[in-house]
This record gives structure tokens, C-alpha cells and sequence, in this order.
């Protein structure tokens, strides 16, 4: 048993040391959402000037940078299948669902991060007040939460070139991002666009969230439609890697 997980463990290293030197991760993939959720909060008063609101942002733009954050981890994927990174790692001890499950755990990992400082920034700069349960919680479900994001990121860097997968990624984070009310609450949407975003992962992801702040226990609807989006990007994203394998 060690021995399956040692190898995946170094190699789960390795790309952490390879993400975090990325400085221009760093800076837009964290600093980002803590951007917007300044802007957001600060700057007008925000949406209606209150507390709630500045606690709403903090999950929504904290459920945005792990959204963005979960789909970076595919872009890598894509650079590194079209520098052969992908066949070198053929030849080390890694087997093909240990360097999969070795992606997923760095993806997964890197969004941690993200939250935190987003959450931090709620807590420091706009006095957000939670106990100490809640703010694990928060921080907990968020992060698990986002795994459906990290899974497709990947399938979209198994599936496509380094600049599609690019493209593909920022459209879907935009598009989930605003659809999924993650930057405006969804009562302000129309009836049809309202309806619509409950049924995304995005806003079922912030749900999560919103849910823990008010310290209500997040709906078995909310866990059920993320875990069918993550059997659905699991599946693509295990089609995907068979498909980029073969063609390696």
C-alpha cells in the first residue's frame, strides 16, 4: 500500500513546487477574487452597503477563485502533454492512475489557497464575524466542493491543446461564474436565468457556503446535483486521459 502511494506523493510534490513558482499564478489566481471582492464590497458601498452582503461576496467570490483555481489545473495538463511530459512520465514507477490521481490531489490542493485568502480578506478587511466552526466548515465544504471543477479542468487538458484548453477554461469560468450567481446574487436574475443557475455546479458550490454562514446544514439537493456533475466530469475526464494516452 505505501508503495502505491509513495510515488504518487513525490509526484504530488514535484507539482506544487512547479504551480507555486508560477508567479503569475500566484498573483492573478489569488489575487484575483480578493480583487473583485473588494471591489465588490468597497467600492459604492457594494450591492446594498450592509454586512450581509459583504459575508454573500466573501462565499461567492471565495467559491469563484476555487472555481478558477480547480479549472488552472487542466491548462497545466494541456502545456505539459504538448512539451511530452506526458510520455516521459511513461517511463518512471507511475502508473497511468497514479499520475491521474496525482493531478487531481495538486489540483485539488491548489485551490485550498485561494480560499483562505479570500476568506481571510472577509474576516481582516470587512470585520466578517463567524465562530471558529463555521469558518472551518466554510472552508472545508468549499474546498471539497470544488473538486467538480478541478476533474473538469483536467479532462479539458487531457482532451485539447494547450491554447484550447485555455480558452475552453476561461469561458467556462466566466460563464459558470456569473450564470451560478457566485458574483451577484441569483434573486437578482430573471425568472428563467434564476432557474437555470440553480442547476449549476457554480451556484450549488456557493450554496455550500452561504448555507454554513447562516449555520444551516447545506440541502441533500445541493450535495446530489455536485456529486452528479463530478460523476459527469469524472467520466469525460477518464475518457479523455485514455484518449490523450493513446495518442502520446
Amino acid at each position: 500500500m505505501l508503495g502505491q502511494i509513495a510515488p504518487v506523493y513525490q509526484y504530488v510534490g514535484l507539482e506544487l513546487r512547479r504551480t507555486f513558482r508560477d508567479a503569475g499564478f500566484v498573483i492573478f489566481g489569488i489575487g484575483t477574487p480578493v480583487l473583485m471582492y473588494l471591489m465588490f464590497t468597497n467600492v459604492g458601498g457594494g450591492i446594498d452597503g450592509s454586512s450581509d452582503w459583504a459575508v454573500t461576496a466573501m462565499v461567492g467570490l471565495a467559491a469563484y477563485g476555487a472555481l478558477s483555481a480547480g479549472l488552472t489545473a487542466g491548462t497545466a495538463v494541456a502545456e505539459d502533454k504538448a512539451a511530452g511530459w506526458l510520455r516521459q512520465l511513461r517511463i518512471t514507477p507511475l502508473t497511468a492512475a497514479q499520475a491521474v490521481a496525482g493531478r487531481t490531489v495538486t489540483g485539488s490542493l491548489v485551490v485550498l489557497p485561494t480560499i483562505l485568502v479570500v476568506l481571510l480578506t472577509g474576516a481582516i478587511v470587512n470585520d466578517v464575524r463567524l465562530d471558529p466552526g463555521r469558518w472551518l466548515g466554510l472552508a472545508l465544504l468549499l474546498w471539497v466542493g470544488s473538486l467538480p471543477f478541478t476533474v473538469l479542468g483536467l479532462a479539458n487538458g487531457y482532451a485539447l491543446s494547450a491554447q484550447t484548453t485555455n480558452v475552453a477554461n476561461v469561458v467556462t469560468n466566466l460563464v459558470l461564474a456569473f450564470v451560478g450567481g457566485l458574483w451577484f446574487p441569483v434573486s437578482e436574475f430573471p425568472g428563467w436565468l434564476a432557474a437555470v443557475a440553480r442547476w449549476t455546479p457554480a451556484h450549488r458550490l456557493g450554496e455550500l457556503g452561504w448555507d454554513t454562514t447562516r449555520g444551516a446544514v447545506p440541502g441533500l439537493d445541493t450535495v446530489l446535483v455536485l456529486v452528479a456533475w463530478l460523476a459527469l466530469f469524472g467520466a469525460y475526464a477518464g475518457y479523455a486521459y485514455r484518449r490523450a494516452s493513446r495518442r502520446a
